[in-house]
């Protein structure tokens, strides 16, 4: 499959869906620096996705797929920290931990793939 657009990038696709997760997870959560710290990572990893692919060039898509990498354990260095505030219950912990380790691992194909 030809990507088109960015859209069409699955580790995109899954991480808007993490991030609205994370989104409606921490909605009422008083923490809130630690509530905008955890929502702007998982918003990094999408919009560095796109604004990779919108680059138009390997190299470029390279170096944006690292950061978003970066992104993805700065959401899980964050759950272990939610976990052990109890913030969340261990059943979303691995949820969202497992996501995004998804999603990372994706990328580290696609990057591979760009080599």
């Amino acid at each position: 499959m030809v990507i088109q657009k960015f859209e069409d990038i699955i580790a995109w696709q899954k991480s808007k869906q993490i991030t609205i997760s994370i989104y409606r997870e921490f909605k009422f959560n008083k923490d809130f620096s630690f509530k905008d710290q955890i929502q702007r990572a998982s918003v990094s990893i999408m919009n560095n996705i796109a604004e990779g692919f919108e680059r138009r060039g390997d190299k470029e898509l390279k170096k944006f797929l690292f950061i978003v990498k970066g992104s993805c354990g700065e959401v899980r260095s964050m759950l272990y920290l939610a976990l052990e505030l109890e913030y969340i219950d261990k059943i979303k912990f691995n949820i969202f931990y497992n996501d995004s380790l998804e999603i990372s691992k994706m990328l580290s194909g696609f990057i591979k793939k760009l080599n």
